[in-house]
């Protein structure tokens, strides 16, 4: 399997990301299946949740908190 990396995020509503990937495919991610687990929990909370950024490989909260780029793909739906 080929990996991709996000290259830009946009936090939705409904603890959904928008991610653009470096093949160019622009995809929705659904977080919130991964809120019941205590590493994720603190993105439950809008204002962190909000702060998703791109560190060099994938998505980074505050404190930390990240997800795997191939779950980041495998895991979400193309829009385009």
């Amino acid at each position: 399997m080929n990996s991709y990396y996000p290259t830009e995020v946009e936090p939705l509503d409904d603890y959904k990301l928008l991610i653009t990937f470096d093949n160019r495919e622009r995809r929705i991610f659904d977080v919130t299946p991964y809120l019941s687990d205590s590493f994720f929990a603190p993105l439950s909370n809008p204002a962190v949740f909000v702060t998703a950024k791109i560190n060099p490989l994938t998505v980074e909260w505050a404190g930390g908190i990240d997800i795997c780029p191939d779950e980041l793909y495998c895991n979400s739906t193309l829009i385009e």
